[in-house]
């Protein structure tokens, strides 16, 4: 799977340690960064990585900030993609088999790099149960075309 990686200040650890499992998965990795503690603007990262699986060339996408919520707005504004914010591994798992959310976001400040990892395992080894595939149809007739 090519996965989509992306944080802002608050969680350049995180993501590389999330590269680093992800890798070790045998996923291809695409790092839109940022690479650096110094204060940045999540939506400079978020957004191309959730555009980079709105458009084909990414399967998925893991995005970090501080709380995650800021990271799962961004995605939430892209017409197509569906983002969930998830604190542990349980909703990851749910999410995964509900809501098949292409964009998983979290926070740094709230989950440890561990629990981080084993959020994304969850999230990309659970099966989406098909049972809920009309909610989403609902969910995808509100999509509109960005401005």
């Amino acid at each position: 799977m090519r996965i989509a990686l992306a944080c802002d200040h608050a969680a350049v650890g995180h993501k590389q340690a999330l590269a680093a499992a992800l890798h070790g998965w045998g996923h291809a990795v695409e790092d839109f960064g940022t690479d650096s503690g110094a204060s940045c603007d999540y939506p400079d990262y978020g957004y191309p990585a959730v555009l980079a699986v709105a458009e084909g060339r990414a399967d998925r996408a893991v995005l970090i900030c501080g709380t995650g919520i800021g990271m799962s707005i961004v995605a939430n504004k892209v017409p197509g993609i569906r983002c969930a914010l998830v604190h542990s591994v349980e909703i990851a798992r749910i999410t995964a088999a509900h809501n098949n959310p292409q964009v998983l976001a979290m926070g740094a400040r709230i989950v440890d790099v561990a629990i981080a990892i084993a959020m994304v395992e969850s999230w990309l080894t659970t099966p989406f149960e098909t049972r809920h595939q009309r909610r989403l149809d609902k969910i995808a007739a509100h999509d509109h075309p960005a401005c």
